[in-house]
C-alpha cells in the first residue's frame, strides 16, 4: 500500500489520474473535539481492479500540499466518485473553498437505483462488489501515526470497492434515464449554503418547547454567542455548552455571575471568564430586543385543515409510486409532504423536480379529483376520471 507525504507525488499521481474517466476518494477524519474537522487522511483510486493504482495521502505530514488535489477537483473531464459525500465536501470547502466537479455519490445514487434510503457503503460493497469489509479500523484514532497495516488495508477498501459500485450505479443510471435525478440531489452539496453556519442563525437548530418572541430572543443571542465562540476556538459547540443548558438559561435568564452559578446544567468552565461573560451579554441583549426584531417561529398548520380522507388516499398512491419506481417512500414525499399537500400547500419538495414525475403530478390530478385509484389483485391502479 503505497502512502503519499509529498506535494510532488501527489502532483503525479493526480496527473495520471486525469487519464482516466473517474478517480474514487474517501476521508478519514476527528471532528469529537474541535468545531471543524481535522483531515487525517485521503484515499484515493484509479479504475481497475487492483490496489496498485490506489494511494493514501497523508495531510500530516510534512509540507504536504493538498494543491494539486483541488486543481484535480476542478479538472471537469474526470467524475470524483464518493460515498456520502456531505462530510467529505464540508472539509475540503472550508480549507479551501472548493467543490470537486463533476460529482458523483453512490449513497444518492443506490437510493434512486431501489437500494433504500440513506444505504450504507458496507452494503453496496455487499451487494454490487460482492465482497466484504473487515470493520475492525471503524473507531481508529486516525490523527495517530504511524498508522497500522490494518489501518492502511481498512482506509483503502474504501475507495477499491467504490470502483465497481460507481460503474455498476452509472450504467443503471444510463438504463433508467435517472442520471439527472441524481444531478438535483447533488445541487445541495455542492451548495456552499449546505455548509455555511452563520451564528445569527444558530438560534434555528435549538429545539426549544416555548416559542414566545421575548424567549425565543434571548435563545437566539444565546446560540450566536455559542456559535461565535466555538467557531473562533475551533471547539464543539457543546464544549461551551449544551442546547439543555441554552434553554434553562434562556428561562432564568441570568443577570450576574452568582446567577450563573446556581445554574443546574452549565459546565465549570463555562460559569466564569469568557463564557460567562458572554451569556450576560447575550441574555442583555436578548432581553432589550425590539419587539419588531424579535424572532418569530411560523406557525403549524392546523391539523384540523388537512383533509384526513386525501392525505390517505396520497399514501395509498405513494405506496404505488414506490413499487413501480424503486425508490424509498421517504425519499419522495415524506409523511409531511403528504399531510401539507392534503392541506392544500403546493410549495413542498415532493411537487418539484424529479419528485413531481415520479409522484407529484399525480398527486395533484388525485387533488383535483382527475384520477381515482382502483385495486386491482396485489396492486393499486390509476384510473383516469
Amino acid at each position: 500500500m503505497r502512502t503519499i507525504t509529498t506535494t510532488e507525488d501527489l502532483a503525479q499521481f493526480c496527473e495520471d489520474a486525469r487519464k482516466h474517466d473517474y478517480v474514487t476518494l474517501d476521508t478519514e477524519f476527528l471532528r469529537e473535539r474541535t468545531y471543524y474537522s481535522k483531515l487525517c487522511l485521503i484515499q484515493m483510486a484509479m479504475p481497475g481492479d487492483s490496489d496498485d493504482n490506489a494511494v493514501l495521502v497523508d495531510p500530516l505530514a510534512g509540507e504536504l500540499s493538498l494543491e494539486p488535489l483541488y486543481d484535480l477537483f476542478r479538472d471537469t473531464s474526470v467524475v470524483k466518485v464518493f460515498h456520502a459525500a456531505r462530510q467529505d465536501l464540508e472539509i475540503f470547502f472550508v480549507e479551501a473553498k472548493v467543490f470537486p466537479e463533476p460529482l458523483f455519490d453512490t449513497q444518492v445514487a443506490a437510493m434512486v437505483c431501489g437500494f433504500g434510503e440513506q444505504v450504507g457503503y458496507e452494503t453496496l460493497v455487499r451487494k454490487i462488489a460482492r465482497q466484504s469489509l473487515d470493520k475492525s479500523s471503524r473507531f481508529t484514532d486516525w490523527s495517530r501515526r504511524p498508522l497500522t497495516e490494518a489501518q492502511k488495508k481498512y482506509a483503502l477498501a474504501d475507495v477499491t470497492h467504490l470502483r465497481k459500485i460507481y460503474e455498476y450505479l452509472a450504467a443503471e443510471l444510463d438504463k433508467t434515464g435517472r442520471a439527472r435525478w441524481v444531478q438535483e440531489e447533488l445541487q445541495v452539496l455542492t451548495n456552499p449554503e449546505t455548509y455555511i453556519m452563520r451564528p445569527s442563525e444558530a438560534w434555528q437548530r435549538v429545539k426549544t418547547r416555548t416559542n414566545t418572541p421575548k424567549f425565543l430572543s434571548i435563545v437566539r443571542e444565546l446560540a450566536r454567542f455559542r456559535e461565535g465562540y466555538a467557531q473562533s476556538r475551533n471547539i464543539p459547540r457543546n464544549r461551551v455548552f449544551k442546547d439543555d443548558a441554552l434553554i434553562e438559561l434562556a428561562s432564568t435568564k441570568p443577570q450576574s455571575m452568582s446567577d450563573i452559578g446556581r445554574s443546574r446544567l452549565l459546565l465549570r468552565e463555562a460559569r466564569k471568564g469568557e463564557i460567562a461573560d458572554g451569556i450576560l451579554a447575550a441574555v442583555k441583549a436578548g432581553l432589550e430586543c425590539p419587539p419588531d426584531q424579535m424572532p418569530r417561529v411560523d406557525k403549524p398548520k392546523d391539523k384540523q385543515q388537512v383533509n384526513p380522507a386525501l392525505a390517505d388516499l396520497l399514501r395509498v398512491l405513494l405506496k404505488a409510486k414506490t413499487e413501480d419506481s424503486g425508490v424509498a417512500a421517504r425519499l419522495i414525499a415524506p409523511a409531511a409532504d403528504l399531510d401539507a399537500i392534503a392541506s392544500g400547500d403546493r410549495d413542498v419538495p415532493a411537487l418539484s423536480g424529479w419528485r413531481r414525475e415520479v409522484f407529484g403530478d399525480d398527486a395533484l390530478r388525485l387533488c383535483d379529483g382527475k384520477i381515482a385509484l382502483a385495486a386491482k389483485g396485489s396492486s393499486v391502479e390509476i384510473v383516469p376520471l
